[in-house]
Order: structure tokens, then sequence, then C-alpha cells
């Protein structure tokens, strides 16, 4: 007599579950998320402990899977219990915001100094901040680098042709102007505005009062050889591009925001610790993110610095920016401590967006992945990444002289691309990293991420809304628009009656 259990277990789960991290481990800068995973038919208590967050983290899923829910609100509350410095770029403004603002408020005490929050606000004016502060702009260096951010912040399509005569063009164009604006009167209009504004003056005027600066000469000696040899055509094309991108970006109440300087973009400064808070819109994601983007290359370049307050950039759908260097961020801040979250929806989304090559760069430089649902290539890469198990096969042949029964070992995936492409939400596959104090030899997970949905309910409902920073009307916005616009004059003629 055959007793045989073929049909048992028609999904293969059995032999597709595999022993998780049980343990509770816990350290200054982790993140631990409770979970349940099913070993051998039994339900089991595990924890999702991201020890090492400086080596990186990539939370993936496509919409509804949960990532903000079960992963995103924990690293903003747990990192604030543990006296992080920390910038969130908040898509959906307020979701994330309103998060850490009423986490600060709980856990305040536990910063050596209490920390400030800030939220940049481009549509609903909140605080005022220059990403071009004079101070931080050291060299030439600094000015392409924003001047690239910008640009191809505006031009998503340029990412992939970067080196082209027509992208690099404008590119040392803006260039020049923002270095002209750092060195003239030290620094006094060095703001995007005025960069906005100079770049709109007509070239006979423009290359005149640029060419006073000798430090760009170089950058702008290709413009300068169209224009005299009368090739307008070439030059319309190198500078127009420039002019029409940043056009977009000429309204009173973004100008308002950008020429203000409410707090120095030096977050995780040990002395003065903030909390700052990026906020876009869904609606007008285009135009916003390209100048979060260029708030947030500044940043990066502030934070990335020894002996600093311990920092986490987290940054929420993340293809939305272009962040120019993400992936030496990564690479390079793990000693300085700063933890680079990054949230998105698939790694299709991510190379559209950055292309091929940069898109798996991040893909594989992160030591942590968190990921819900997908599909397609993300998840047939990530099931690779997990690797494969010893699995039971058993077979059964009957005839009408003999039957025989055959069971065997062999490798296959722990997580196949079938079974990530078909996670509920709040269902989390990944791997962790550890470090030489904390070793984990269960790195892998596919487990169900708890939350106590009641007292996260209740929680919110007690939430204190995000108060108002300043009343402004509209009157003192245009103020401004106009004094940036008066500025530009002024400079331009006061620069021109100086040569004549």
């Amino acid at each position: 007599m055959l007793k045989l259990k073929l049909a048992d277990d028609i999904f293969n789960k059995a032999n597709e579950s595999f022993p998780q991290e049980e343990r509770y481990l816990d350290n200054e800068y982790s993140i631990n998320l409770p979970a349940i995973y099913h070993l051998k038919g039994k339900a089991r208590k595990s924890w999702i402990n991201i020890i090492n967050p400086f080596r990186g983290t990539l939370i993936g899923g496509s919409p509804g899977s949960g990532k903000s829910y079960f992963v995103i609100r924990h690293i903003i509350t747990q990192h604030i219990q543990k006296g992080f410095a920390m910038l969130i770029y908040d898509f959906k403004y307020d979701d994330l915001t309103r998060i850490a603002y009423n986490a600060l408020l709980q856990h305040a005490h536990k910063y050596k100094v209490k920390p400030t929050q800030y939220v940049i606000n481009l549509e609903q004016i909140m605080h005022r901040a220059n990403p071009l502060e004079p101070e931080t702009m050291l060299d030439i260096t600094d000015a392409i680098d924003a001047s690239r951010t910008i640009m191809l912040g505006l031009n998503r399509e340029w990412i992939k042709k970067q080196g082209d005569f027509f992208v690099e063009s404008p590119i040392n164009f803006i260039t020049a102007i923002m270095w002209f604006l750092r060195k003239y009167q030290d620094g006094r209009f060095c703001t995007l505005p005025h960069v906005i504004e100079l770049a709109q003056v007509d070239y006979k005027e423009l290359f005149e009062v640029l060419l006073q600066e000798p430090e760009i000469e170089v950058l702008i000696n290709p413009f300068i050889s169209a224009w005299q040899n009368e090739a307008y055509e070439q030059l319309e094309g190198q500078v127009a591009s420039a002019k029409i991108s940043l056009a977009r970006l000429s309204s009173p109440q973004l100008y308002y925001v950008l020429s203000g300087n409410d707090f120095s973009l030096d977050i995780n400064n040990p002395d003065e610790p903030k909390i700052v808070c990026l906020a876009n819109n869904p609606q007008k994601s285009q135009v916003n993110g390209a100048v979060l983007s260029l708030y947030i290359n500044r940043i990066n370049k502030l934070v990335n610095q020894k002996n600093r307050q311990k920092c986490s950039l987290i940054f929420d759908e993340f293809p939305t920016i272009y962040f120019n260097g993400i992936d030496n961020l990564i690479a390079t801040a793990r000693s300085n401590k700063v933890a680079v979250t990054l949230a998105v929806q698939d790694y299709s989304q991510l190379k559209k967006d950055y292309g091929r090559d940069q898109a798996e760069v991040i893909m594989n430089i992160v030591g942590n992945i968190i990921c819900g649902q997908v599909t397609g290539d993300t998840a047939k890469q990530l099931s690779e990444r997990f690797g494969k198990i010893n699995q039971q096969k058993e077979s059964v042949s009957i005839n009408s002289q003999d039957t025989s029964v055959s069971r065997s070992t062999q490798l296959d995936f722990a997580i196949p691309a079938s079974k990530i492409a078909g996670l509920s939400s709040g269902e989390f596959v990944g791997m962790v990293a550890d470090d030489p104090t904390n070793k984990i030899s269960l790195k892998v997970f596919h487990n169900e991420i708890q939350n106590d949905h009641d007292a996260l309910k209740r929680e919110e409902l007690a939430y204190q809304p995000i108060p108002s920073v300043r009343n402004v009307d509209h009157g003192d916005v245009l103020m401004v628009y106009q004094q940036i616009k008066d500025d530009i004059r002024d400079l331009v003629d006061g620069v021109l009656s100086k040569i004549c």
C-alpha cells in the first residue's frame, strides 16, 4: 500500500520555505521590523534587522504594495528615536512630513541638541532657503554640479545623452552665469532666481558682462566665438535650450522660496541638527522635482563629511527627482554615518528615468533590499539575487507490472520570480547586510511585516497638524519677484557703465 501526498502542496509553498532570522538585533543605528514567516507549514515570528543602514536601503514594490505604510514610516520614526538628522523627500506632501513632525514632538528629548524641522514647499510657502548659498559654493565645480542638476532635472531625456554638444552647451552656459554671480560682490546675488533672470538678458549685454570674470572665460568662449562669427543659428541652439528650460521656473512663488535664507543646508551639523522635508506634488512633479533636485544635490555635498551627526536621507518615489551622484553617495557615505533609503516602484521605472547603466549601479550597490510585489525583470533579478535552496522532489511511476517512487533533492530558487509577482500587500522579500560586529547568517527573508493597525490608526488620529510658518500675502511675493528683476537690471547697467 502506498500513501502518497502529491497533491497536498500544489503551489510548492512548503518546499520554498526556509529558515529566517528570528533574533531581534538592535544597535544605535538599526531599523527593526517585526514579521511572520512560514516554515514547514507553521507560522513563526521573525525580525527584519537592518543593522547597517549606512550600506544603502532600496525599497521596491508596485503601487499599493505597502512601501510607505509598512516600511518607510518605521524608518522615519525609528531613526528620529535614535537621534538622526534627516532629509525627507515627500512626493505626496504631507504624508511623510506629518509622521516626521509628530515623531519629533514625541522624541525630541533624545537628541543632544534639539533639531528644528523645516519644510520647503514651492506651492504653499513654508520656509525659504537658497540652494546656491555663496558660503557653500567653494569653487567652480560646485557651480558645474548645480547647473547639471537643474538642467537635467528639467530635461530628463538629456540624462541619457550626457556628453552631447547640445546637452553640455546649455549646462556650461548656466555654469558660467552661476559662477559669475558667485564672484560678483562676494555672492550678493547668488540665487537661482537671479541666475534665471540673468540668462534672459540680451546676448550682446550678457557676454560683455560675463567676460569681466576671468574664471569663466573658458566656459563662454564657444558662445562668444559663435556670436562673433555670426553663427547665430548655432548660438540660438546652444543658448535657447537653456533659456527655455529655465523659463519654466519663472514664477513669483518659486522666486520667493528660493531667494530666502531661513536655514542653512548643513542638516547634520552637530551644533544645529535639522529635519528637512522637501514637499512635492504629483501634478507638478517635473518642474518642482527639478528645483528639489537642486536642494538635494547641495545637501548631499554638505552632509557627506567627517565628524558630523548621524544622518538619514529618505527619498520616496526616487525616480521623480534627478540625483546626480547617488551611487557615489551610497558608496562613500558609510564611514560618515549617512544612511540612504530609496523607494522605487520598479527597476524599469528607474531605467526609464536614469538610463540603464545608472539604474543597474543603483540596484547593485545597495546592501539592503526590501521588496513588495514586482513583476518582469525586477522579479527575475531579485529571484537570482536571493539564490537557491535544496528542495525535495517526489515522483511516482505506476504501470501494469510495477510501481516506483523516487525521491530526490535539487537546488531551486528560494523565492521564484512568479512568487515575487504574486505577493500580497504587506508581504515582502529581501536581503539585509550585516557588519563585522553583528554577523547575520540568515540574510534572505520572505515574510509578512506586522503592523499594529489599530495602534497606528489611533496614533494618526492624535497627530497634530503641521503649523504654518509665515503669513505671506501675494503683494510680498510679487515685491520680491520684481526686486530680483531690478537687481539684475542694475547689475548689468552697473557692469556695462564701468566698461564704457
